[in-house]
């Protein structure tokens, strides 16, 4: 059987040959097993190749790329004795080919007894648990699928039903399970600061970028779940039952041992070090060590606990366990940085967890001694960690080491933060303060990076790119002929890269016949075309075809792909002119 891409990822203003080609998948499934017991195999290409239909689409050097005779003795092969294969799908294209498969994710039961119903709410609780695809499988056959799903319903009878808000099966040693999606990422990037006024922090906020990532401060989340929920730190002073809501967070460690997904879920264990008596209040000592579901650690968390009103139980005051702060270097800033915080920022944040009402409420916070609500710490950490990544970075989350900071004093939202940073090999020691009242918020702090840019990037956004001067040509173009670019219509949002990285957007609005710096202000884009600086300058003075460029990888679109094509002869007059 022949199928194309176009039926198993869809392909736009193909609705009717996307659903003839991956009919064909499903009919190959039926045929391999009706016909295998007659020695009769069926299998499925999936090529890409050149043919009177692509003639005059594609350039002809990628024309004479893709081959029949190149895929032909793929086929040849699946359709000899020798080959043994039945109901696979293989992708070719010029030369090079791979099998495809389907795959499943493990799921979960969306009720606890056979007698119980399935509700909406129900679905939406156990999402993450359903989308997850850790430890997904490919499902061999119907038979095999039925098999697990009567499986998973014996759980039922054995009372293994939803658990959502309740630790799951996994690891035996783990108290709790985190589970989390994009949006929680996303969530949690929104409530330190991150903005799309900056257009490198796109890549935190929308989860189909190419280079999505979750910050790492978001992983302290799963040893908070931990913390505040287990009965174990709960009783870890002796002879007596501490109320967590008397809690100050003293200290926080962070550090990573592995690569972290995206979205999943995450296994903890939590384990209570040392309990010091500090006179007014009891200091505890807690780690929480994370473990993906396959087993391997991959972050270990360090807080420092303080539970006020629990001391004089006559405890060592002093301990050894804790990862000790580090004292900054004595001499000046290498580098400062401020960015003031929203007045909402409190509300925003504790929708990821800390719910405490010291946060939101005034009466609260009046009643523990403060005039207004505070910051959560753990923010104002997550906005001095980011800044800092900023600077020393490129704002590459997978150069994160680990780090460590203590919380001195709290932050009232709407503040300035300001962050001072000192650089010793790839160590960045750092000191958080408030601006307006010059009063230090985080102390004893660093971060530990894989690898550090040997000086912070200032102002990286504001360099002149080779790129901008093509936009600003086309913007005439528009300016001195609007009715040219409003028959052209749509809105094209590029991303211009440079080292991989973005760094600039600008937007082509046809609609309305404007050209800007920056992403679309008032209208969605229908087409957004991702480009590295000088591939898009070569594109322009007509040295790279932009069906190389896209069959090449150099340039992404996503979005409506046929109207890009719209954007020819704009782009041919500005290849002339250039």
């Amino acid at each position: 059987m022949t199928a194309s891409n176009s039926g198993i990822y869809g392909n736009f203003g193909q609705a009717n040959y996307s659903a003839a080609k991956m009919g064909l998948i499903g009919l190959a499934n039926t045929v391999a097993l009706e016909g295998q017991k007659d020695n009769i195999h069926c299998n499925v290409i999936i090529p890409t190749a050149a043919s009177r239909l692509t003639e005059d689409i594609l350039p002809p050097e990628m024309f004479a790329e893709l081959k029949p005779e190149l895929i032909a003795p793929v086929v040849g092969y699946l359709c000899h004795e020798t080959c043994g294969e039945n109901g696979i799908y293989i992708d070719s294209a010029a030369g090079w080919a791979a099998k495809c498969e389907i795959i499943r994710a493990k799921g979960t039961l969306l009720r606890n007894s056979r007698n119980d119903i399935v509700t909406i709410e129900n679905v939406r609780d156990s999402w993450n648990k359903v989308t997850d695809m850790n430890g997904a499988l490919k499902i061999g056959s119907i038979t095999e699928a039925t098999g697990m799903l009567m499986s998973a319903l014996e759980e039922l009878d054995e009372g293994h039903g939803n658990s959502v808000g309740k630790s799951e099966k996994g690891n035996p040693n783990c108290d709790e399970v985190f589970s989390y999606t994009s949006k929680d990422a996303i969530l949690y990037a929104l409530g330190v600061g991150t903005s799309l006024r900056i257009p490198d922090h796109l890549k935190f906020l929308y989860e189909s970028h190419e280079d999505f990532s979750v910050l790492p401060t978001f992983y302290i989340l799963p040893a908070l779940q931990s913390i505040f929920t287990s009965d174990l730190v709960a009783n870890a002073v002796p002879g007596q039952s501490v109320n967590l809501g008397q809690t100050l967070h003293g200290e926080q460690y962070i550090e990573f041992f592995g690569d972290l997904p995206t979205e999943g879920s995450l296994s903890s264990k939590i384990s209570i070090l040392e309990v010091l008596d500090k006179g007014s209040g009891a200091a505890v000592v807690v780690n929480v060590d994370s473990y993906t579901n396959s087993g391997e650690l991959v972050i270990r968390n360090q807080a420092v606990i303080f539970f006020v009103g629990a001391g004089g139980f006559g405890g060592p005051r002093t301990g050894t366990k804790a990862i000790p702060c580090e004292k900054r270097p004595n001499r000046d800033p290498d580098y400062s940085v401020s960015e003031k915080t929203g007045i909402d920022q409190a509300a925003l944040y504790r929708l990821s967890g800390d719910l405490n009402p010291l946060h939101i409420d005034p009466n609260m916070a009046i009643a523990s001694g403060f005039t207004t609500p505070i910051l959560h710490g753990l923010a104002t950490l997550g906005y001095s960690v980011r800044m800092i990544l900023s600077a020393y970075a490129n704002n590459d989350c997978k150069l994160f080491k680990a780090a460590k900071a203590r919380f001195v004093k709290p932050v009232i939202p709407g503040q300035t933060l300001k962050v001072d940073m000192w650089r010793e090999n790839n160590r960045i020691y750092f000191e958080t303060s408030v601006l307006e009242t010059n009063t230090v918020v985080i102390g004893g702090a660093y971060i530990d990076l894989k690898s550090a840019n040997m000086q912070p990037l200032i102002n990286r956004l504001s360099s002149k790119l080779q790129s901008d001067a093509v936009f600003e040509y086309i913007m005439d173009q528009v300016n001195r002929d609007p009715e040219r670019a409003i028959r052209i219509g749509g809105v094209f949002l590029y991303n211009i890269t440079k080292d991989g990285k973005q760094i600039k957007q600008w937007t082509m609005d046809l609609k309305n016949a404007y050209v800007h710096e920056g992403a679309p202000k008032d209208e969605k884009p229908n087409t957004t075309l991702t480009i590295s600086d000088e591939d898009f300058l070569l594109m322009s003075q007509g040295k790279l075809s932009p069906q190389v460029a896209f069959m090449k990888g150099k340039l992404k679109i996503t979005g409506n792909l046929m109207m890009a094509q719209k954007l020819a002869p704009l782009l041919k007059t500005t290849s002339a002119k250039l």
